[in-house]
């Protein structure tokens, strides 16, 4: 374990998703991108980019996602990740050499050099169900960079421990919905932290802890309810298209209420 080989990539207007497999012959995913302008910047705007298409460069805000699972057990039913029939955790090894591929593919580009440099942990698998070689991953990323910012996405599994969120590592919770029943509906995994639970999650990150909502229904954005179990002080809001797929479209999900182009 631990070696990676390019299978395949699709290209987008700001970077490239990558398929990868591991030496035993499981299936990763890692995506190349930047990200050189804020959502501010596209208030009023059908699409996620800047009018006069400049979109920057990887010098500006680079972002590095990567997979720590091949495949994910949690199955939201507008992922496509789910559907392989292979799953297992990465190492620790094989999460770095996700970034370590995504660097060699841009030799001239030193990250430290870089305004921003991301690793987002939000491709294949929940990072809090192979939690350790995340941890692991970060510390040798972290040694290797010193301008690094990690970014975990989770649906917030039950009994995780987030005292150690804090500096340059931020949350991101995968919410979706703010009505119980309908969550449940869309991530059928029975471990996961109630909403209310997750509005009681405090870490000691340099950033907020970010609310990723891929609203399917308008029905599924309640700013009531969202001021009920979430302060603005602690929680950012942001808000994002269905990626399509045959998941998505099978469970007649299709674009959502978001139709914002997701350049990656």
């Amino acid at each position: 374990m631990g070696i990676l080989a390019e299978k395949n990539n699709r290209k987008f207007a700001n970077g490239v998703v990558y398929l990868m497999e591991t030496s035993d012959g499981y299936k990763v995913e890692v995506t190349d991108t930047f990200l050189p302008y804020y959502t501010k910047d596209c208030i009023n705007e059908n699409i996620n980019k800047l009018k006069d298409y400049n979109l920057g460069t990887r010098n500006e805000r680079w972002m590095v996602g990567v997979s720590c699972m091949s495949g994910c057990p949690v199955g939201c039913k507008f992922c496509a990740t789910g559907k392989l029939k292979k799953c297992r955790n990465l190492t620790a090894d094989e999460i770095v050499a996700q970034v370590d591929f995504i660097l060699s593919k841009n030799p001239d580009i030193n990250p430290e050099n870089c305004k921003e440099f991301k690793i987002n942990y939000t491709r294949m698998g929940e990072p809090f169900l192979n939690i350790d070689a995340v941890r692991k991953a970060i510390e040798i990323i972290d040694a290797r960079y010193k301008n690094v910012h990690h970014y975990i996405s989770t649906i917030g599994i039950k009994g995780s421990d987030f005292s150690w969120i804090k500096d340059n590592i931020t949350l991101q919770l995968s919410l979706h919905s703010l009505n119980e029943d309908r969550r449940n509906d869309l991530i059928p995994f029975k471990q996961k932290m109630t909403i209310k639970e997750l509005g009681e999650i405090r870490t000691k990150s340099n950033l907020k802890t970010t609310l990723n909502m891929t609203l399917v229904s308008a029905e599924d954005f309640d700013i009531n309810e969202l001021k009920k179990y979430f302060s603005s002080e602690y929680f950012f809001i942001k808000l994002s298209p269905i990626n399509r797929n045959d998941i998505s479209d099978k469970n007649g999900l299709n674009t959502g209420v978001i139709t914002a182009i997701n350049l990656a």
